[in-house]
């Protein structure tokens, strides 16, 4: 697969080649679908938490007589159907969101998911990308130049100067490729990758 090579000003020079394995896969809109979610729900925290009829503060007196009232007959105030009750089925601090995804699934939906993304355009090579110091303007004005608003940089080292001068840019994120996520690729419009790191992302998901 032959990608575009970008160069500071966001021009294609030259054509590089990547590994059909990991960059000239057929797409799988299941698979891709499926290992988006997981990555979803297994970023999910239990953390809320309701009430049943047990947990809810309340009378155990019987609100009102049996028989004879012309209303219906209650035996708490607890009860699901009144106002102030226990839920039916309460969300738990301790419920799992969590799905499996066999490493071989995931390894082959990042595959799909980034040959889509060069098969879109949306995917280009670049030299390397660094900057002289940690100054977010400009990093801002590097991505500016080569036309780009919302970036993904999947970069075989991060060092100190672009981490620090990409963390407070909304639409830019700079990482490694090991810590690339299906959510992430799919999110961002340009994903922008050094050569160094297509052998690691080769290793990772061929």
């Amino acid at each position: 697969m032959q990608l575009e090579l970008l160069n500071d000003q966001g021009q294609a020079t030259d054509k590089f080649d990547a590994p059909d394995t990991v960059f000239a896969r057929d797409y799988n809109e299941a698979l891709v679908h499926q290992v988006v979610v997981a990555y979803q729900a297994n970023a999910r925290q239990g953390t809320r938490a309701q009430k049943n009829r047990e947990a809810v503060h309340h009378s155990t007196k019987k609100p009102w007589r049996q028989k004879g009232t012309g209303r219906a007959r209650a035996g708490s105030t607890s009860s699901p159907i009144w106002r102030g009750g226990g839920r039916t089925f309460p969300n738990k601090a301790d419920e799992n969101f969590s799905h499996k995804v066999n490493k071989k699934m995931y390894r082959a939906g990042m595959a799909a998911i980034l040959s889509q993304l060069a098969r879109d355009g949306r995917l280009a090579v670049v030299d390397s990308i660094s900057i002289e110091a940690p100054k977010t303007k400009l990093l801002a004005a590097k991505f500016k130049a080569m036309g780009l608003e919302s970036v993904l940089v999947i970069a075989d080292v991060v060092d100190d100067n672009l981490a620090l001068a990409s963390r407070n840019l909304a639409n830019v994120l700079v990482i490694e490729p090991r810590y690339a996520d299906p959510l992430s690729l799919v999110y961002y419009k340009k994903i922008l990758v050094t050569k160094a790191a297509i052998e690691q992302l080769k290793e990772m998901f061929a």
